[in-house]
């Protein structure tokens, strides 16, 4: 309740009173029971509400029964987060996206729009009128949402390319949920201004930067959409194209707020909408984020907790406060290391732009000069390799 609380809030809207009903299974009807509704109605009255919101997905004849009882709009979760994205939408494709995923949540509850129309008339006589209306709009709708289909098609081929040309690049997906800190983590290490708010999903767009890891490596980091519990699924399926990123990526930092006292839950919300993308194989790194906000002793005690039951590797950060960049830094620089090939290799020492070509782009472990030739034992791109390997001058030993 206090997660649906913040989203409102993200949505511009003011929580005047709330209301909780354990049940066993949803009343078929209205989905609470029916002394709910009465004290539900109360409520509305009383807070002069005009807008009642449920943290479950209602179906579309509960969410018109609970209107009719309620006199005031209805909105489940699913819809309070389509509205969000709508709003938060920048680039043409992720309102692409939105206005996709919004259209097929709408398709099956056009019915429910149109009872102003009973209230206005009646139910006698509205048949043939309000029958072709609502038939006419799910046409639209349909060719709508087969129009936003080819678009989003033409935008992941544009995306497929893009990816292409980084292929030889290592590539790291930021993926976590939502208002970990993922933006602020990707400003940290590129030190762009990047867009950071202390809101739940204030960032929906894919930014892609290239971070300095140290000792000449270079990554490219994407930070990706974050995720949240009962995503609806409308929206999962119309940024699968996005998401395509970290299905690309080398390696997934996963970036756990470690402040938060759901972070259990959080992480496992995470993994769960991986897996749904069956992207739970790929190597991942936990990043618990927002360390700061924690005291001595309870981060002391949260380390411990991480490292006696997880078996994940893990580094403790704070975008915020700089801590823990030098330690991300150096396991990014680890694994990328793994991917260059080390090899010892003698060249001119005339050529000066060859040398500093390696220095440049691999990582020079060691060099020793014997007059004429320089002797370098280093960790090259394969790039840079098949280059050397052209080289007459060059002698080649890999290791």
């Amino acid at each position: 309740m206090e997660e649906l609380h913040r989203l409102t809030e993200t949505a511009g809207g003011r929580v005047v009173g709330t209301l909780i009903q354990r049940l066993d299974a949803p009343t078929p009807q209205t989905y609470i029971g029916k002394g709910k509704v009465a004290e539900l109605r109360r409520l509305v009255e009383g807070s002069s509400a005009d807008l009642v919101i449920f943290d479950e997905e209602l179906k579309p004849d509960q969410a018109k029964n609970l209107e009719q009882a309620l006199d005031v709009r209805v909105m489940d979760r699913s819809e309070l987060i389509l509205d969000i994205f709508a709003s938060r939408a920048r680039t043409r494709e992720s309102k692409l996206q939105v206005e996709l995923a919004q259209l097929e949540y709408l398709l099956p509850r056009l019915a429910r729009m149109w009872t102003h129309l009973s209230r206005i008339r009646g139910g006698i006589g509205l048949r043939g009128p309000g029958e072709t209306q609502i038939e006419t709009d799910r046409r639209l709708i349909n060719q709508r949402i087969s129009e936003l289909r080819k678009k989003l098609k033409s935008v992941a081929a544009a995306r497929a390319t893009q990816r292409k040309r980084r292929r030889g690049e290592y590539r790291v997906a930021l993926v976590g949920y939502t208002n970990a800190g993922k933006s602020s983590i990707l400003r940290a290490l590129s030190g762009d201004d990047l867009f950071v708010e202390d809101r739940l999903f204030a960032t929906l767009d894919s930014t892609t930067r290239t971070v300095d890891v140290g000792a000449g490596y270079r990554v490219l980091i994407t930070d990706t959409v974050g995720f949240i519990r009962k995503l609806p699924h409308h929206l999962v399926a119309s940024f699968r194209s996005t998401l395509e990123e970290a299905r690309e990526a080398d390696l997934l930092l996963h970036i756990v707020d470690a402040s938060h006292p759901e972070w259990e839950e959080q992480r496992r919300v995470v993994e769960d909408v991986l897996s749904d993308l069956d992207l739970q194989r790929q190597p991942q790194l936990l990043v618990f984020n927002k360390v700061d906000r924690l005291t001595h002793r309870e981060e002391g005690v949260f380390r411990d907790r991480v490292r006696t039951f997880d078996s994940t590797p893990a580094i403790f950060t704070s975008a915020t406060e700089s801590a823990g960049l030098d330690d991300l830094l150096e396991a990014l620089r680890a694994r990328v290391r793994t991917r260059y090939p080390r090899v010892e290799l003698e060249l001119p020492a005339a050529d000066g732009e060859l040398i500093a070509a390696v220095h440049r782009e691999g990582e020079v472990l060691d060099q020793r000069d014997n007059g004429t030739r320089i002797h370098l034992v280093a960790r090259v791109p394969e790039a840079l390799l098949g280059r050397l390997r052209q080289e007459p001058e060059v002698t080649l030993v890999e290791a």
